[in-house]
């Protein structure tokens, strides 16, 4: 069910707006609403499909975020692991590009930096999928303005950039045509026309290997990502060398990727076989070709624009609920090829993927925002982008869950029901919607010049979004056509609190703003996260004999979500009046001073558990368990269901500690997380 809006209006003639954060953050996370309140920026809108997946999407974002303590925050795939990921750190990074572009409007700067961190480590297998890391990077630095820390980066970018100039079973560079080539399974889209094709029709999760507008694409905004760092770090040679490389590659892809034909960005086949030919074009449309916008790739034609004519066609790329990945017209058009057991898997063959419904949604922004031919030429339009983001919102209301809000892998886009409903599928984070709201709808252009850009493509009647952090400023962007909902008609423009801009009609706005440094990134290290079983320490342990290893293990993994349709936690037996424990063994001394705790209560599939009344937490003093002494001789604060109960004491320094409650009779106590620090 859709919510209602929820505004506030200050007091005070020509006062700017409020939202009333504490209405919504609750409304939206409940008790878990503290840890939003000061991180993500609030939003509302007459649109309320827009509005109410946007929270979601925040917490998808926040369930995504696995810690892995001393190494700092990852955003995972998938919520649960799954056997082709990194592991034990649960590294994916086809999708990172969007976990990247959605952390940026996240007002914790944490979880970017530490993810960027992890990305251009040695952990990272950089061949894993295609990747545009570097540009991610760069998107981050256009939001936040902090020069030094995207610079730390440039040396590792460099690196992986040149990985991809090698020739790799997967992909790699073919120096005859100058450009990159990959299989589609290796791109995160296995069963596209070329792989299908290259099996004459009777597979293609493998092989296929084609010149594809993505992997190019990718390179280029690297490319660009990395000259523009060196530009900024004063490396002219660097800033040149990479310049010429995004040049050359988009100069590539408009003389060869480009079909005139088709009219339309188009693999052509690196494989050659009894199938297929090297260098012939793939026979029909894919959604992958308006990658090149998202990353704006292509010049600002009349020739390129008709492409974009497909996007809208019923009979081409345009489902009723979703964008297709490619056409009907397609021989093998959703013949489904692979299954587990007999559940559909992954395909790309038509099913509609918010993957690749993400990259064209930035594509057509940005053709709106700055593609004046392409825009000029009629045949997209503000109100085309805002009936692909409502439909796209609406696919996150899942039908299989009576509508309740779990975005699955993919879509049939003629009905809008999910196709793979595997146990790993739900809540999964494959995709971007924060940003589309943003950067898109709202407007908000990031720039690495010091100035506010905003131009809003929305198509409604109110909108506010508050509070961003962009160049160390608060920023607050706000549309009322009548006066009704804000008490002040038309766009409103505010930085720090201030009305710094106004106009009566949804038009660009260009404010000079300088930067300021935001605030410093608190970076608290949990001792007590084991990143996989077969990890020594730290390790888990309790007092019942009934609990799994896996199950134990749960309660420390860095993970934290309130789903219920996905286990991630450790169930007590039924109280019977006994107290039970769940200790962390650290393995070697270490000083904690405080816990957070996520317990979680009763939902509606019917789980019969609830927090206890209450609990302690002891520590390992000489092999003797001690009660900690709290914060200034406080109390323990009441658990707290489905949120984070925090716990304050005096810094001890063990070799372990435990939390200690009694279950309400008859009723388990699900325990989710357990983090020390």
């Amino acid at each position: 069910m859709k919510s209602a809006t929820l505004s506030l209006l200050l007091a005070g003639t020509g006062t700017a707006a409020a939202l009333n954060a504490t209405a919504i953050t609750t409304q939206y996370f409940g008790n878990d609403a503290p840890w939003y309140t000061d991180r993500i920026p609030l939003f509302e809108t007459s649109n309320a499909a827009l509005q109410e997946v946007y929270y979601y999407r925040w917490s998808l974002f926040r369930s995504h975020q696995r810690d892995l303590g001393s190494l700092g925050y990852l955003s995972t795939e998938f919520i649960n692991d799954v056997s082709w990921q990194t592991s034990p750190w649960a590294i994916l990074i086809n999708a990172a590009n969007y976990h990247l572009r959605e952390g940026r409007w996240s007002r914790d700067r944490r979880f970017k930096e530490d993810y960027a961190d992890v990305l251009f480590s040695d952990i990272t297998v950089h061949t894993q999928f295609s990747e545009v890391l570097a540009d991610g990077v760069w998107q981050g630095y256009l939001v936040d303005g902090v020069l030094d820390d995207a610079v730390s980066r440039l040396e590792s970018m460099k690196g992986v950039y040149e990985v991809w100039n090698a020739t790799l079973d997967i992909g790699g560079f073919d120096p005859s045509k100058g450009m990159y080539y990959i299989q589609p399974l290796t791109d995160a889209t296995e069963y596209t026309i070329a792989s299908i094709d290259a099996s004459g029709g009777y597979d293609g999760f493998l092989g296929g290997l084609a010149f594809r507008p993505s992997i190019n694409t990718y390179q280029f905004a690297n490319a660009k990502a990395i000259s523009n760092l060196a530009a900024l770090s004063g490396d002219e040679v660097t800033a040149t060398e990479y310049a010429d490389k995004a040049e050359t590659i988009k100069g590539l892809v408009q003389e060869n990727l480009w079909n005139t034909t088709l009219e339309h960005f188009i693999d052509r086949f690196y494989v050659d076989n009894e199938n297929v030919s090297y260098w012939d074009p793939i026979r029909g449309r894919e959604l992958v070709g308006y990658v090149p916008w998202t990353h704006d790739l292509p010049d600002d034609t009349e020739e390129y624009a008709q492409s974009w004519k497909h996007l809208l066609d019923s009979e081409k790329l345009a489902g009723e609920h979703g964008l297709r990945t490619n056409e009907p017209s397609y021989e093998y058009y959703m013949v489904q090829y692979r299954y587990e057991g007999e559940q559909p898997e992954c395909q790309w063959n038509g099913p509609a993927w918010p993957y690749q419904t993400t990259q064209a949604l930035t594509a057509l922004a940005n053709l709106l925002d700055h593609y004046p031919t392409s825009a000029g030429a009629g045949i997209v339009s503000k109100a085309d982008y805002n009936t692909l983001l409502t439909q796209y919102a609406e696919l996150h209301y899942n039908p299989n869950y009576e509508g309740i809000l779990n975005l699955e892998e993919d879509y049939y886009a003629d009905t809008g029901y999910p196709i793979v409903g595997l146990a790993r599928s739900p809540h999964y984070f494959h995709s971007g919607f924060i940003d589309q709201v943003i950067s898109g709808f709202v407007g908000i252009r990031p720039s690495s010049e010091d100035k506010l850009e905003v131009n809003p493509l929305a198509d409604a009647t109110y909108f506010r979004l508050e509070n961003v952090l962009y160049h160390g400023h608060n920023v607050s962007v706000q549309w009322d056509a009548t006066g009704d909902q804000y008490g002040s008609q038309g766009l409103q423009i505010e930085v720090d609190g201030e009305i710094v801009s106004t106009s009566e009609s949804l038009e660009r706005v260009t404010i000079d703003l300088d930067r300021v440094t935001p605030p410093a990134i608190n970076r608290p290290i949990a001792k007590s996260i084991q990143l996989g079983l077969d990890t020594a320490y730290p390790v888990g342990s309790v007092s019942v004999s009934n609990a799994s290893e896996s199950d134990i293990h749960n309660v420390i993994d860095g993970r934290v979500w309130f789903y219920p349709e996905i286990q991630n936690w450790w169930d007590t037996p039924s109280g019977n009046g006994e107290e039970i424990w769940y200790a962390i063994d650290f393995g070697s001394s270490v000083q904690v001073s405080r816990a957070e705790i996520a317990f979680a209560v009763s939902d509606s599939y019917g789980s019969n558990v609830d927090v206890p009344d209450g609990y302690r937490v002891q520590y390992n003093d000489a092999g003797e368990w001690e009660d900690v002494s709290l914060v200034d001789g406080g109390e323990y604060g009441e658990a707290v269901g489905n949120g984070i109960t925090d716990v304050n004491w005096e810094g001890v320094t063990t070799s372990g500690v435990r939390l200690l409650f009694v279950p309400k009779e008859g009723v388990s106590v699900r325990l989710v997380e357990f983090k020390a620090f």
